[in-house]
């Protein structure tokens, strides 16, 4: 069975970006993961001045659309970058959020699809072809929470 998620008020909305749930990296606490990403994306970079920009938004809508201002520059290896990025965040927000990571790890092995209409990158797009790295980081998340906890158990 394959499970669709999208937007914050849908089951499993948990998994979209824009929960509110926040993270801690670097000594940072960003509100969301949204937040966090849009603003790696200007690390280095000419623009980064709108990093504290971003992380001040009042929503991660806000934050989205900051980061998707095509007259910014974004840092040079964002391409090479940016699914790391987004795995790196996405892991310390179901490490941190207990009350989520059950939920994560209750879909089983179940396939996880973002379902968003717009987003053939993240996720699957309208016509549902798209590459879905959202769904996949997140599964990959799910694994490793759960060979974790399986470490934890045998070598406690």
């Amino acid at each position: 069975m394959t499970i669709y998620f999208y937007k914050v008020w849908q089951p499993y909305g948990c998994f979209s970006n824009f929960s509110p749930h926040n993270i801690e990296i670097q000594g940072n606490y960003w509100p969301t993961v949204e937040h966090y990403y849009q603003a790696q994306k200007f690390v280095g970079s000419v623009d980064a001045a709108i990093i504290p920009v971003i992380y001040a938004s009042e929503t991660p809508e806000d934050a989205a659309a900051l980061g998707r201002c095509a007259t910014r520059q974004l840092r040079s290896d964002w391409e090479i970058v940016k699914t790391q990025v987004m795995r790196d965040a996405v892991l310390k927000k179901f490490l941190t959020h207990l009350d989520i990571q059950e939920i994560l790890l209750s879909t089983g092995n179940q396939t996880l699809v973002e379902n968003s209409p717009n987003d053939y990158f993240w996720g699957c797009g309208a016509k549902k072809n798209g590459t879905n790295h959202l769904g996949k980081i997140l599964m990959s998340v799910r694994t490793e929470i759960r060979s974790s906890q399986v470490f934890t158990v045998i070598s406690g």
